[in-house]
């Protein structure tokens, strides 16, 4: 499997979570009303239309022993546009533009049809659904949410046969003082681990469209 799409695909693959309680997230406790915290969500994600971030990703396969660590910087803009630079500990760029991929490393650009890839399409609508805060209306999840005084905690467990395929817990939490995430989890069925977690966040700035171009 070529490197692009290797780093691709460990982007999503995070933290193994089986059975859960609240006790399983330490300093947050379960929402009041589901449904009430549905539409206050919403409300709020839908003026979420830019975001600007560094991110730190780290990655533990279970064949491996260690950690691997690596950093870059983010762009999302609603509705349908992505942009990732890895920084350390290579060169690496990744844009998401509607159902087209753009890759480009140290030696080449690539183009992708999303389309074409039945785990690209997941891999794809999951990451815009987390950037603009479209998760809690899924039907492809049931949902269990919690909260603190600064935070929303969403675990999201697939329904869909298609998506019980690669990923088995999505958690996500967000900022309750915008709805931005502050963190991206995922879990493949095989265990495999990898946290996303950004940080020097800038919100609603504008981003023209060519930061989504090579």
């Amino acid at each position: 499997m070529k490197a692009p799409v290797v780093i691709l695909l460990s982007f999503f693959v995070i933290n193994s979570f089986t059975a859960f309680s609240f006790s399983d997230y330490p300093g947050f406790k379960p929402v009041a009303n589901l449904e009430t915290f549905k539409k206050e969500f919403a409300a709020s994600s839908a003026r979420l239309q830019t975001i600007e971030s560094e991110f730190k990703q780290e990655k533990t396969l279970l064949a491996l022993t260690e950690t691997i660590n690596s950093q870059g910087k983010i762009w999302f803009k609603r509705e349908n546009k992505i942009r990732m630079d890895y920084t350390n500990p290579f060169a690496y760029s990744m844009i998401i533009r509607g159902d087209k991929m753009f890759i480009r490393d140290e030696q080449k650009e690539s183009q992708v049809n999303v389309k074409s890839n039945k785990l690209f399409q997941q891999v794809n609508r999951i990451m815009m659904d987390c950037m603009q805060g479209a998760i809690p209306d899924s039907k492809d999840f049931s949902l269990r949410a919690f909260e603190n005084n600064t935070s929303y905690l969403l675990e999201m467990t697939p329904v869909s046969k298609t998506l019980k395929e690669f990923f088995q817990t999505i958690v996500l939490i967000v900022e309750k003082k915008d709805s931005s995430p502050l963190s991206i989890q995922l879990n493949e069925p095989a265990g495999d681990k990898t946290l996303i977690t950004l940080s020097n966040k800038t919100i609603n700035a504008v981003l023209p469209d060519e930061v989504f171009s090579f």
